[in-house]
């Protein structure tokens, strides 16, 4: 079997590890390049290629999530050092890849999408070359989770998620917010993935700490309408969706764009599904997936 290539863009929380682990479990897919940008930490905290600090217009609301570290402030005397960051900027990066090998590449990006934004201002044609593109954000019924009606990822920069919606047009999947929530897996599957005798289920099951505690509070009843009890990892399927393509079984095929201006809605992902905007890009948007192949993909992550 052919390789995948992928280029990965996070924001390097705990869901971010957790995808990041999903790919590297993946016989087929090779990683060739992560790039980070703010988000649930500072890029200082990242040792890899580092990009933007800050969203385009500065102002994003903090939000602790994961720990004030991305991974659940789990003291790791052994971590790597700053001896790991790369000189290369994750933008710069991001252009070399892809130019080197293009129309082989599958973009995944787990964090906001300021890289992406400035990477598509830097190379034009950068969107060109990429053979497609995997997303976790936005939401498609308007319910948010850092705002009324928004979700994290695209909230941190609206404008940034405005540019990649409206000018990337390789083929984009999406999985959003209400997406995984209401795909969430049950804590008896948790608890069997993270209890596997391995160094790297230990590892999952620690970072989670903090984040689980909070998944395990009382969901009000009004958000049980589209959140599910259990555990969810909401960037672990944009990295299935992009291991697997088939396995997302069930999708909405429309043009989309970012709110900018509204005081509820600013950051919300909008679907055109009427077609009222006339563009010819149009993303694939997760409706349904094949959950046993998504529990497969995270047993083998942490074997």
């Amino acid at each position: 079997m052919e390789k995948k290539l992928l280029l990965v863009d996070v924001d390097a929380g705990v869901d971010d590890a957790a995808a990041l682990m999903m790919a590297l479990a993946a016989p087929h897919v090779e990683i060739l390049g992560i790039t980070c940008c703010f988000g649930n930490t500072t890029v200082e905290n990242i040792p890899v290629y580092q990009g933007a600090s800050t969203p385009l217009l500065n102002t994003m609301k903090k939000d602790y999530f994961y720990g004030t570290d991305g991974l659940g402030d789990i003291p790791d005397a052994d971590a790597p050092g700053s001896d790991q960051v790369q000189r290369e900027h994750a933008v710069a990066a991001m252009i070399r890849v892809v130019s080197e090998t293009p129309n082989k590449v599958t973009l995944v990006a787990t964090g906001p999408l300021t890289n992406l934004a400035l990477a598509v201002k830097m190379d034009p044609t950068f969107p060109k070359k990429i053979k497609n593109m995997s997303i976790m954000g936005g939401n498609m019924y308007s319910r948010g989770n850092i705002d009324i009606c928004a979700e994290f990822n695209f909230a941190a920069d609206p404008e940034a998620a405005y540019i990649v919606l409206n000018e990337y047009t390789c083929p984009t999947s999406i999985t959003t917010w209400e997406f995984a929530s209401s795909h969430s897996l049950p804590w008896e599957f948790y608890e069997k993935c993270t209890s596997q005798d391995s160094e790297k289920a230990r590892f999952l099951k620690e970072i989670y700490t903090v984040t689980t505690g909070y998944q395990k509070r009382p969901i009000p009843k009004l958000r049980t309408l589209y959140r599910k009890p259990g555990f969810v990892s909401c960037d672990c399927f944009a990295m299935a969706a992009a291991i697997d393509e088939d396995l997302v079984t069930e999708s909405i095929f429309c043009a989309v764009s970012v709110e900018l201006n509204g005081s509820h809605t600013r950051g919300m992902m909008v679907l055109d599904i009427d077609d009222r905007l006339k563009k010819e890009n149009k993303v694939s948007i997760a409706k349904e997936l094949d959950m046993e192949k998504f529990k497969g993909l995270l047993l083998a992550a942490l074997k």
